[in-house]
């Protein structure tokens, strides 16, 4: 998960790659090498980042987003999908819906960032640390209430220390772990509530 230097932005790729008409995760994977965990997690965890309704569909793709997660912090230097993810289509609702706005994020983000801490983002120690907090914040995706729209967060979370990680910029990264914690705060103290309430 490095950041790397190309003629092409991480935009163009996506935009093109989203423009294709079988758009899978295992295609993204086979295109991407070192970018696959960054990349793969953030699509991944995006729908639920976004105030759309998905009809629990986004919980099928946090478990998936867990064994990226689980990979990251063992060490793994090649994403492993299983099949049924890998050929899995995104789908009109995610190419016609979320993707335009992915690739807006995604540009912004693009414009703003900068190599701060990209050598420290490199190492291996960083990216299992990193693959910890990820995991508590997909895992705080995952148990937030249905509808409650408390998933956003943890998950804009994961989708912008990914997008740090690619673009070598910690301070993306960090605002990334901000937001996570918020939303596993917020999930929690929530939860908690209304616990007390029943």
């Amino acid at each position: 998960m490095l950041a790397w230097v190309s003629d092409t932005t991480l935009s163009d790729e996506l935009e093109s790659f989203l423009q294709e008409e079988d758009v899978t995760l295992g295609r993204l994977n086979g295109m991407l090498d070192e970018r696959s965990f960054a990349l793969v997690l953030m699509l991944l965890m995006l729908p639920s980042a976004l105030p759309l309704p998905t009809g629990g569909v986004t919980h099928v793709l946090e478990l998936f987003a867990i064994v990226v997660v689980l990979q990251m912090i063992v060490g793994r230097t090649e994403l492993w999908l299983p099949r049924r993810l890998a050929d899995h289509r995104l789908g009109t609702m995610f190419t016609d819906k979320a993707a335009p706005r992915l690739l807006r994020f995604v540009r912004w983000v693009e414009r703003h960032a900068r190599p701060r801490g990209a050598r420290l983002l490199g190492t291996r120690l960083a990216v299992s640390v990193l693959g910890v907090v990820l995991l508590l914040f997909v895992l705080g995706a995952l148990v937030a209430p249905p509808f409650s729209g408390l998933d956003t967060l943890p998950a804009l979370g994961v989708v912008l220390v990914c997008l740090g990680f690619l673009f070598g910029d910690g301070l993306v990264v960090v605002a990334g772990v901000v937001a996570g914690v918020a939303g596993i705060v917020l999930v929690v103290v929530l939860g908690l509530a209304a616990w007390s309430m029943f």
